[in-house]
């Protein structure tokens, strides 16, 4: 059996792999793991029990996921405080600001409806590492705590969550969006009330499209994966800008008045730029991940700003933030994490911010993108090989340096093992598509042959 813990929490299809029973378990495990820090200390010491915050995107099965969480926190002796259906980066924000000891959040982010998700936040709002989840795994076959009487946990609707959430947004603005017009696509998610209501307060006219959540609709044809309604709903509308979420508003990508899809390189790009101006960036340092686009690492080169790579995946750039003391970092998927605000990624954030380097400078959101010039990629992934065995591959080692050494400082290459099934992703950016495009299938055609099972 592999690990429960996936790349970001558990997740499954509601209701066969991630049932009632096991997000009961999964609570139960958690209550035990995660109530030994300080401010659970100190509750215990005051006569308090633990707190943890609960919260959940719109999808059906949330509904009944939550109730299965909450009675397993409860029956822990853990008091439950219920956010509602809110995004996952306000979530995290709710752990840090209330102080509770640790949060839940119940979504499947970016997935089709019938999936769901269990993630757990830490005191302060901060992801698990990998030794804590695992140690939660293991206590599912453990006794857990069974209180009685005045010891289980109380159940409580936490009234203020989007308040308190949406405050925290507006009060980390530089400036307001006045004069800004925005079209939002909430991806009929967890953002479907909150972002337009804070665009708004910022003073932006807002634009809404995919906001009407109906616990089956979620991320369907709409949000940050299907970014071609949101630039037809921008030029229809005659719009500024176009800002896109996914399911749980962890992620924002955009689009310019043309239409033109702006990515998470190209978001980081202008907002570095912007921070270091402020004197807001720390070290002046960027962190991203080895996905990130060549495109990147020159822009930021040519404003005197240095670049760090992590792994891919939102946890490890956070690592590396926290590693450096860094201020800004995230993925070209979109994962946006500014430290000074947040723990993790947080679409609404990186949605305003975005906005509002618009409205200080007053550029068009495709003058501000053009901070960078994207090199083309062209990702293959090879399935059916023994992607173990990559790292061992004198042949897959000698046709990298041959296509390393023909595209010199005009390219770069990079094969990454997949960690979940036999498949070996190649990818290769270059000064045109076509000379990518060539030495990308090249490269998987030699990794087909070498690596075969």
């Amino acid at each position: 059996m592999g690990r429960l813990f996936g790349t970001d929490g558990v997740r499954g299809l509601a209701n066969r792999e991630l049932t009632a029973d096991l997000a009961l378990g999964l609570a139960q495990s958690a209550a035990v793991v995660l109530t030994s820090g300080r401010y659970a200390d100190k509750r215990r010491a005051e006569g308090r029990r633990p707190t943890c915050i609960v919260a959940r995107d719109p999808r059906v099965s949330g509904e009944f996921l939550t109730a299965a969480v909450s009675a397993g926190l409860a029956s822990s002796g853990i008091d439950v405080l219920d956010a509602g259906v809110i995004p996952t980066p306000a979530a995290a924000f709710l752990v840090a600001d209330l102080p509770a000891d640790f949060g839940v959040m119940i979504s499947a982010s970016h997935n089709p409806a019938p999936d769901n998700g269990i993630k757990f936040f830490a005191v302060g709002g901060v992801k698990l590492p990998d030794e804590v989840e695992d140690r939660i795994e293991e206590h599912l076959g453990i006794k857990k705590l069974l209180p009685t009487g005045g010891d289980v946990g109380r159940i409580h609707r936490l009234a203020d969550a989007e308040d308190r959430y949406v405050l925290h947004l507006l009060g980390s603005l530089p400036n307001r969006l006045d004069g800004l017009h925005v079209v939002l696509d909430c991806a009929n998610g967890a953002a479907s009330a909150i972002s337009p209501e804070v665009f708004t307060n910022a003073g932006a006219q807002v634009t809404v499209i995919g906001n009407a959540p109906d616990g089956l609709n979620i991320n369907d044809g709409v949000g940050s994966t299907h970014l071609d309604v949101l630039a037809r709903a921008v030029v229809d509308a005659g719009a500024d800008v176009g800002i896109a979420h996914d399911g749980d508003a962890d992620r924002c990508l955009a689009v310019d008045a043309q239409g033109n899809i702006v990515d998470g390189d190209q978001i980081m790009a202008i907002l570095a730029v912007a921070m270091k101006e402020r004197g807001e960036l720390k070290n002046d340092t960027l962190v991203t991940t080895v996905m990130s686009n060549l495109g990147l690492h020159r822009a930021m080169a040519s404003h005197g700003i240095s670049v760090v790579t992590s792994a891919v995946g939102d946890r490890y750039v956070l690592e590396e933030l926290d590693r450096g003391g860094f201020s800004l970092g995230g993925e070209q998927s979109g994962h946006v994490i500014m430290t000074k605000f947040a723990t993790t990624g947080d679409g609404l954030l990186t949605g305003l911010h975005l906005a509002a380097e618009m409205a200080r400078t007053g550029k068009t959101m495709a003058e501000l993108a053009a901070t960078m010039t994207i090199f083309p990629q062209v990702l293959v992934n090879v399935r059916g090989v023994n992607h173990r065995g990559l790292d061992e591959s004198d042949g897959v080692a000698a046709a990298i340096a041959i296509v390393e050494s023909e595209l010199g400082d005009s390219g770069r290459v990079l094969l990454r093992p997949s960690g979940t099934e036999p498949m070996v992703r190649v990818m290769v950016e270059a000064e045109s598509h076509e000379i990518a495009d060539a030495h990308a299938h090249a490269l998987a055609e030699v990794v087909r042959i070498e690596l075969s099972l």
